[in-house]
C-alpha cells in the first residue's frame, strides 16, 4: 500500500526531528482538485512573481497572487524577498479552500500564497519561510492541484533530506520549529511538462489581522 496515495487516517508526521510536517495525503477526490485547479488558472490575477536579490530587482518565471483578510476594508502589506506586495480579496474558491483546509489542520489561516508553475522546468530554491510578520512557529498548509511534484526537505545541520510525492488534491502542513532547522524547496524536473497550483495558507501576526 502507497502510504501517500489517498487519505490517511491520522496525518504523517515525514520528519525525524526538529519539526512537524504533517502529510494528510488527497483530502478530496480527483474530480474536485481538476475542478479547482481550473477555477484558480482562469480567474486568479497571476503576477510574476518579485525579488531583491543583491540589490537587483528580478522577475521570476513562477507566477503568484497574495490574499489576505482585509484591515478596516483595506488591502494588507506584507514584506518578503525585499518586495513589498499588497493582498487581494480571497475570492470564494479560496475561502472554500480555506476551510477544508483549517478543518482538517485544527489551524486558522488568514493569508494565502499562491503560486503557480507553468511546468516542471520552475520550482523553488531550498529555503526557510521565516518572515518576521509570520506567526512565530505558526503552520503553514501546503494544497497542490495540477501536475505532482517532488517535495523535499533539508535539515540545516545534519543535511539529512526527506523527499516526497505531492498529488493533485493533497495537504501538507508545516509547523512547530519546522523552519528553524529545516530547508524545503521544490526542485525542477524535465520529467514534467503540466502545470502546478499550489496554494500555502499562513498567519500573518500583527495587531491588524490577530482577530481576523
Amino acid at each position: 500500500m502507497d502510504l501517500f496515495s489517498a487519505l490517511l487516517d491520522e496525518p504523517l508526521n515525514i520528519l525525524p526531528t526538529d519539526g512537524v510536517v504533517n502529510y494528510y495525503g488527497e483530502i478530496m477526490p480527483l474530480s474536485d482538485s481538476d475542478f479547482y485547479f481550473e477555477r484558480l488558472l482562469n480567474t486568479i490575477a497571476w503576477r510574476c512573481d518579485q525579488a531583491l536579490v543583491f540589490g537587483k530587482l528580478i522577475e521570476t518565471k513562477r507566477k503568484v497572487a497574495w490574499c489576505a483578510d482585509t484591515v478596516d476594508g483595506k488591502p494588507f502589506a506584507y514584506t518578503y524577498s525585499g518586495v513589498t506586495k499588497h493582498s487581494i480579496a480571497f475570492t470564494q474558491e479560496l475561502l472554500t479552500l480555506k476551510r477544508l483546509v483549517e478543518q482538517h489542520s485544527n489551524e486558522s489561516y488568514n493569508s494565502c500564497l499562491l503560486n503557480l508553475y507553468h511546468s516542471g522546468e520552475e520550482g523553488m530554491s531550498w529555503h526557510s519561510d521565516g518572515e518576521q510578520d509570520l506567526k512565530k512557529n505558526g503552520a503553514i498548509a501546503s494544497l497542490s492541484f495540477g501536475a505532482e511534484r517532488k517535495f523535499a526537505f533539508k535539515h540545516k545541520r545534519s543535511k539529512q533530506v526527506i523527499s516526497l510525492q505531492l498529488k493533485p488534491g493533497s495537504l501538507l502542513v508545516m509547523k512547530g520549529t519546522t523552519q528553524q532547522h529545516w530547508l524545503h524547496r521544490l526542485p525542477p524536473t524535465k520529467k514534467v511538462s503540466e502545470p502546478r497550483i499550489n496554494l500555502t495558507f499562513r498567519t500573518i501576526d500583527t495587531p491588524e489581522l490577530k482577530q481576523s
